[in-house]
């Protein structure tokens, strides 16, 4: 394993960097409030960041999301690059990777993801992959190789819009629908971060497809509050046009793509929230003494430093092998567990150091304290991906 950069993945970090440095400010984000900085979006396309993602790599994109983590910059970077470019690159057909790639990578498209399967979409079209459909089994839908079933969820059959019944005359799209018209979703994903700021969101089904949907015909947000500062909203969906993306693999890849790429975000969220507290117990003085020389305060930052460490390098490890081709969801559920055990150790940390300061609110390490809770959480807290990981090792996977 070789975790050293190359000259490009450095050269783009060290310009992430400097962006996020000059316009992610406390004013600015204060300012910004839930929403994102446009400003500060417009500024990383332009740089071309975004759009290099699909070159520089998963291992790219987590050392982009670390010097967004340190500044907790308010722009949509991780989702858009996991769940839009990364995903369509590598699970898109021709025709989709020539049509929204260029969108997302200069920042005209934002895709937000509704990740993990949420058990309220529905998908209503006659859907028929590569020479198999659904057949109902233990309440949801698995392949059959005779062609003939359409898709039947928890006892709910889809009704076919447009009179085809995706039989063998039907063309085949990547991702695997079949018929003349796109599929059709309804339901409801109750939290979409960074939704308000979306043209497109990644749906996966309870059957863990993945679908396309464009932000309008059929698709109501409806604003809501998170512990960080994103901003969020319930997504609705009725009866929402929809296509494919990719194949039954492409769910499990995206999410342990996303699971990296977050915990990579939050390795910058916790080395901020250190760095912080490090200049703050430096110059802040007790007793004639700067609170940095106690002991009690050096072993509370070392820790804190080791947990950072470790989701860095776990993140960094599950990175490098999906850019190597290598398996590596056992690796992106590790990272996941680090960043949410350790991350809030490292955000309670960074704020404790800082005293009755860090109580404060409007306190910038108040905002690592929060986005660090949020990231805890995301895409399943500690225990429910240890438990998942449990599961791979017991397997054999």
């Amino acid at each position: 394993m070789d975790f050293t950069p190359t000259e490009a993945q450095a050269e783009a970090r060290d310009l992430a960097a400097r962006i996020f440095g000059d316009l992610a400010t406390h004013e600015r984000l204060r300012a910004a409030g839930t929403g994102s900085d446009p400003e500060l979006w417009k500024a990383l396309c332009a740089a071309g960041l975004i759009g290099a993602v699909a070159d520089l790599g998963l291992l790219g994109l987590v050392l982009l999301l670390e010097e967004q983590g340190r500044t907790t910059a308010q722009v949509p970077c991780a989702a858009s690059c996991v769940y839009g470019l990364l995903a369509v690159a590598a699970h898109g057909s021709a025709e989709q990777r020539a049509r929204l790639l260029p969108a997302i990578e200069d920042g005209s498209a934002v895709v937000a993801g509704a990740f993990p399967a949420q058990g309220g979409v529905r998908v209503s079209a006659p859907v028929v992959a590569d020479g198999w459909a659904p057949a109902v089994e233990d309440g949801w839908a698995s392949a059959v190789e005779d062609g003939s079933a359409p898709v039947v969820a928890d006892g709910w059959a889809p009704a076919v819009e447009d009179g085809s019944a995706g039989g063998a005359g039907a063309s085949t799209a990547q991702g695997g629908v079949r018929g003349s018209g796109p599929a059709r979703l309804t339901g409801t994903v109750p939290v979409v971060p960074w939704l308000r700021d979306a043209t497109h969101v990644l749906v996966a089904d309870p059957g863990q497809r993945l679908w396309l949907v464009a932000v309008g015909e059929g698709t109501g947000i409806v604003p809501v509050e998170l512990t960080a500062p994103w901003s969020a909203a319930r997504l609705t969906l009725d009866r929402a046009p929809a296509e494919p993306l990719g194949g039954p693999e492409a769910y499990a890849d995206v999410l342990a793509t996303a699971r990296t790429a977050f915990a990579g975000l939050q390795a910058g969220v916790c080395a901020g929230s250190l760095a912080r507290a490090v200049a703050h117990v430096g110059a802040r003085e007790q007793f004639g003494r700067p609170l940095g020389t106690r002991q009690a305060v050096q072993l509370r930052a070392a820790d804190a430093y080791m947990d950072t460490e470790a989701i860095r390098v776990t993140a960094y490890e599950a990175a490098w092998r999906r850019d190597a081709g290598m398996p590596y969801a056992t690796h992106a559920l590790t990272a996941a567990w680090w960043a949410s055990e350790a991350g809030q150790r490292v955000v309670h940390t960074g704020q404790h150091l800082h005293g009755g300061t860090g109580a404060d609110l409007d306190h910038p390490v108040h905002r690592h304290f929060l986005w660090g809770r949020q990231l805890d959480a995301y895409l399943g807290c500690g225990a429910e991906v240890l438990q998942e990981l449990g599961e791979l090792i017991a397997s054999g996977e």
